[in-house]
């Protein structure tokens, strides 16, 4: 793992697009530092709240709209409780729910990830102070705020780990075993068949479930152009 960003088609969202082929597009809008609906009073703009809507909107109709966000939240500058980042999480839920993003100007479908716990930090040790034994509530707290919601829910330390490399990011092996994991997912949640295997991951692991990103949408490409 290095500091530099994966490449589009390394990270889970590209081999999503990849297994899923031509017919799906995947619109990957993740952003280095987003928080689920928090000012950050150091890096500036990147309040998920404040860009929901015009991406949306940008992309509609959107199928399904994946969030994961909370991890940023962690920050000690923002002070907050595992229970207040995954209400923070509700709150762009319920904007999408009311949107008029998805097909036929109805919302689209949402799914609510919880991220993975910090692992060991290290450079970010003091960013990110008490934030181990907080990530580990998450699980907790946003499946019922998904439950509220009622939308769906999945538990991304079921799938995926955060790195030891800097406690908080993914090697690249983990976005592949999203990627195959989030196709499972469709397939079950769509009833379509997509060719995933559930007996295993191609990195050699077993099955764990399906997925993690910031957020993405997913719809048929031949509703619209990609920009």
């Amino acid at each position: 793992m290095t500091k530099d960003r994966y490449s589009r088609h390394e990270r889970w969202t590209g081999v999503l697009q990849r297994e899923l082929g031509e017919a799906y597009e995947v619109i990957a809008e993740g952003l280095n530092g987003r928080t689920t609906v928090w000012d950050d009073p150091i890096e500036g703009y990147k309040n998920g709240k404040e860009q929901l809507i015009p991406i949306l909107t940008s992309h509609k109709p959107i199928d399904l709209v994946t969030i994961m966000l909370g991890t940023n939240d962690l920050k000690k500058r923002f002070s907050l409780s595992a229970y207040d980042i995954a209400e923070g999480a509700g709150v762009l839920v319920d904007m999408v729910q009311k949107s008029d993003c998805g097909p036929g100007e109805r919302p689209p479908k949402v799914l609510l990830m919880a991220p993975p716990p910090v692992a060991r930090l290290t450079e970010y040790e003091e960013m990110f102070e008490e934030a181990e034994a907080k990530s580990r509530l998450f699980s907790k707290h946003y499946r019922r705020v998904a439950e509220d919601y009622g939308c769906a829910f999945f538990d991304a330390s079921e799938v995926i780990v955060s790195s030891d490399f800097d406690g908080i990011h993914l090697e690249v092996d983990e976005h592949r075993n999203w990627g195959w994991r989030s196709l499972a997912w469709c397939d079950k949640s769509w009833g379509k068949n997509f060719g995933v295997q559930s007996s295993g991951d191609p990195c050699g692991r077993p099955g764990r479930g399906p997925l993690r990103s910031p957020w993405a949408g997913i719809r048929p490409a031949t509703l619209d152009s990609k920009t």
